[in-house]
């Protein structure tokens, strides 16, 4: 015991009983998968790529650089005598649960790496048992949504947990970009989620895009850890060129198809010249038009590995594929059956538009935005993805729930976990009343 709270490595509830319920998945989204560096000689030795924190950036840039292979589809690592893998120990859950599960971090509780720990512990504690009623997915998160890889683990995660409970049908709990996952599944094997799929229950999906946070994390990164911790983590630097050959982070892209109250922009403060003189002109990028600023600002992007200079611009082989994806997330019907569920988080800024430059202090070369800190423009959100973005599900939704909480504290919020428990039925009736913020489309009593 730690603070309270019981190890979900360890022990399960006591007893043999398997509690009466249907299985539970946990799906993870980006970045919420432990990934090991796994040497491909005969001793086959891992690493823990992510998440570290102790020589977190050393050991990212030597074993998680990669680059997209178009005859493929896949982005393969840099370092040739390894290979990328998932740890599937406890049935999924342990690469899910604490992203870095060193014997520090567990004491010092550093939460920014706890992913589905709560969750598990709170379903466990209600009757769930691990590799009978309750199971993890984790995937390599930097592909496509849509590989071979993805579709074929997951339904095979589906298949087990459907055999494991004796025949009975799965419940999903998706969290972010596992979302578009579960999506592209249901696309291409409708008929395997009808057969092992009895509800679905979607936390915090960017259904069509996360314009802030993905438009800029293609310009200059994206730091998962704040404050403190982030200088003993993967720089911003680092995850920006691991992250423009990522297939994943493309198909995050806004959705240009989507009728958004206002379009997301990017706005660039450019140094213009005119018969000698300098002026500063802001010019405006759409979802169409940002492709070519991408081209223009990635263009002599590069990083040195193993003494070798490799170019990364950005790939447009990747904006395809990703092109592909979106066409299929934006035309996916939900098989008849299953029941549907939407909870996404409210009440923060959540970056919407990005800006580079200024008036007083213009962009005199494109490539420069690679080298700064972009000003957002902000909408309601979870402080990463639009509310307007993870309500937009195109599904016929059982309930859509909007609570007031950040993109990774959904996972471990109350109010969140009063919701899961009664859309699968596993609380006793209460006249509690779940409290949402006020864009909640349908508020109900649990009871």
């Amino acid at each position: 015991m730690v603070g309270g709270k019981r190890w979900c490595f360890g022990n399960q509830s006591s007893g043999d009983d398997v509690a009466d319920f249907d299985p539970i998945l946990l799906v993870s989204g980006i970045g919420g998968t432990i990934l090991n560096s796994k040497l491909k000689s005969c001793f086959g030795l891992t690493t823990r790529i992510w998440v570290r924190i102790l020589l977190a950036d050393m050991e990212f840039r030597k074993r998680a650089w990669s680059l997209y292979n178009p005859d493929t589809g896949y982005t393969e690592a840099l370092d040739d005598s390894s290979d990328i893998v998932v740890p599937q120990d406890d049935y999924g859950l342990y690469a899910i649960d604490i992203l870095d599960p060193s014997l520090l971090i567990k004491c010092l509780q550093v939460t920014d790496v706890y992913y589905f720990h709560d969750m598990i512990d709170m379903l466990i504690k209600y009757g769930y048992k691990k590799g009978t009623t309750l199971f993890g997915y984790g995937y390599d998160f930097r592909q496509s949504n849509r590989t071979d890889q993805a579709m074929d683990g997951l339904k095979e995660k589906l298949e087990t947990a459907y055999k494991a409970s004796g025949g009975r049908k799965v419940n999903l709990i998706s969290h972010s970009m596992g979302g578009l996952l579960v999506s592209c599944f249901i696309s291409l094997h409708s008929d395997v989620f009808s057969k092992y799929v009895n509800k679905w229950i979607s936390i915090a999906t960017p259904f069509q895009g996360a314009p802030g946070y993905i438009n800029d994390s293609l310009l200059t990164g994206l730091q998962f850890v704040e404050g403190l911790e982030s200088y003993f983590f993967v720089s911003r630097w680092s995850m920006h060129q691991l992250l423009v050959e990522c297939p994943s982070i493309y198909e995050m892209l806004p959705n240009p198809e989507f009728q958004w109250k206002k379009q997301p922009e990017i706005v660039v403060w450019r140094n213009r010249s005119e018969n000698g003189q300098d002026s500063a002109t802001q010019e405006t990028y759409d979802p169409f038009g940002c492709v070519g600023l991408f081209e223009e600002a990635l263009k002599d992007n590069e990083i040195e590995y193993n003494k070798k200079t490799i170019p990364l611009p950005f790939n447009l082989s990747i904006y395809k594929w990703a092109a592909n994806t979106r066409k299929m997330l934006n035309s996916v019907q939900l098989p008849e059956g299953i029941d549907f569920y939407n909870i996404y988080g409210t009440s923060l800024d959540t970056p919407f538009d990005v800006c580079y430059g200024s008036e007083t202090d213009p962009i005199n070369d494109p490539s420069e935005i690679c080298h700064s800190l972009p000003e957002y423009s902000y909408v309601d959100g979870d402080a990463t993805v639009p509310a307007e973005s993870a309500m937009a599900d195109g599904f016929p939704a059982i309930e859509r729930v909007g609570i007031p909480c950040a993109h990774r504290t959904l996972l471990r919020d109350e109010t969140v976990f009063q919701y899961i428990r009664k859309w699968l039925g596993i609380e006793e009736q209460s006249t509690t009343r779940v409290k949402t913020s006020k864009v909640v489309d349908v508020i109900v009593d649990l009871a």
